[in-house]
């Protein structure tokens, strides 16, 4: 009883420090909203955020957990955030015999457009909950960048992959070159909201998503290459180089995984082999398929040989509309939301692949 007391106590102290103004606040800098960013620190989790420019923080317990929780719309359970210390790299994730996958690429941040677009489709309900079944979502990287609502993309994210996990689907998030570049210091494409933001921060921007915080960890985690039935994604692309240099998929994870993926450009350039697979021609970059005028259906079906599928899947390499390229052995999923375009999803159905609009409207490509 008196353990119970004091733990009791412990958590209604830090309730009630937990929306008060540090010494770190800095002047009202435009008045943005960010976050929140939640690390696990010695046993005790803490959220940062910044709330109408002003620098907030609060430890999480699980008695105060509903109020953070209700706060920023979060879609998760407290034990979920202590869970992924628990998260294993899995290097070759093969799924077999899905009748149901929707696909999007190249979100950068665009939040209200991916969130209609997951309404028109059917991934998701009004509430935003996870509305797709024993369905698989397939996000091909490039949440970073650009946009100035990157946060909240990753934490819907967070929230309906466990949905999806108790319905008997799955959310499969894959990293894209924009992951690569906001985990290892290049801010070039960063939108200026958080440029503002790690100003009142007083951090880095990769240090919002190290290795001690619940979204840099999940991402750590996240896989370059997946395959379900006869389909290969991947952020870029498959070039014929990695195909000469026998490259196969649980290789290439492993090495993003543990070699590249929150490393600086030295370290990844110090070995040839992560720097062949960090450039132009490796699977973050690639644009081949669309940009290279001598790429021909033998190439791709020399590349579909050597992993033993039939069509590729890709984002990176922003087009109007999503893309087919020899009867859907290649399929372009960037559908320019970077460029304000109203975007699309592709979905694959029973064998079939479609493009669906904003507006629901489905035309099988």
């Amino acid at each position: 009883m008196k353990n119970q007391l004091f733990l009791l106590l412990i958590g209604l102290l830090l309730s009630l420090d937990s929306y008060a103004n540090y010494p770190r606040v800095r002047n009202n800098r435009d008045s943005i909203n960010d976050g929140p960013y939640i690390f696990q620190l010695n046993n005790k989790i803490k959220a940062r955020w910044i709330e109408n420019g002003v620098y907030k923080e609060a430890f999480i317990v699980p008695d105060n957990f509903h109020q953070i929780k209700k706060k920023f719309g979060l879609s998760f359970n407290y034990d979920d955030l202590k869970d992924v210390n628990k998260l294993k790299s899995n290097y070759n994730q093969i799924y077999r015999n899905i009748d149901s996958i929707s696909v999007i690429s190249d979100i950068h941040g665009e939040y209200t457009t991916y969130i209609d677009l997951l309404k028109a489709t059917g991934i998701i309900d009004k509430n935003l909950n996870w509305n797709f079944g024993t369905g698989h979502l397939v996000v091909l990287g490039d949440i970073f960048d650009r946009g100035d609502m990157v946060t909240e993309v990753l934490w819907h994210l967070f929230g309906l992959e466990k949905q999806a996990e108790k319905a008997g689907g799955m959310v499969h998030v894959l990293l894209g070159n924009h992951e690569f570049m906001a985990l290892s210091h290049n801010l070039a494409d960063v939108n200026e909201k958080y440029g503002k933001a790690v100003a009142v921060f007083n951090t880095g921007y990769a240090e919002l998503y190290s290795e001690k915080s619940v979204l840099g960890k999940w991402l750590r985690s996240k896989p370059i290459i997946i395959t379900i039935n006869d389909i290969l994604f991947v952020h870029g692309g498959i070039s014929m180089e990695m195909v000469h240099r026998n490259l196969k998929i649980d290789q290439i994870n492993r090495i993003f995984m543990t070699k590249i993926v929150g490393k600086n450009q030295q370290e990844v350039n110090c070995i040839e082999m992560q720097k062949f697979l960090n450039k132009t021609n490796g699977p973050l970059w690639y644009r081949g398929y669309f940009d290279d005028t001598n790429f021909c259906e033998s190439k791709i079906d020399s590349i579909l040989s050597f992993y033993g599928k039939n069509h590729i899947v890709v984002g990176h390499t922003p087009n109007t509309e999503i893309i087919s390229l020899f009867s859907t052995k290649i399929l372009g999923a960037d559908a320019g939301i970077m460029n304000n375009q109203p975007g699309e999803m592709l979905i694959y159905k029973n064998g079939s692949f479609y493009k669906c609009f904003r507006t629901g409207r489905r035309i099988e490509l």
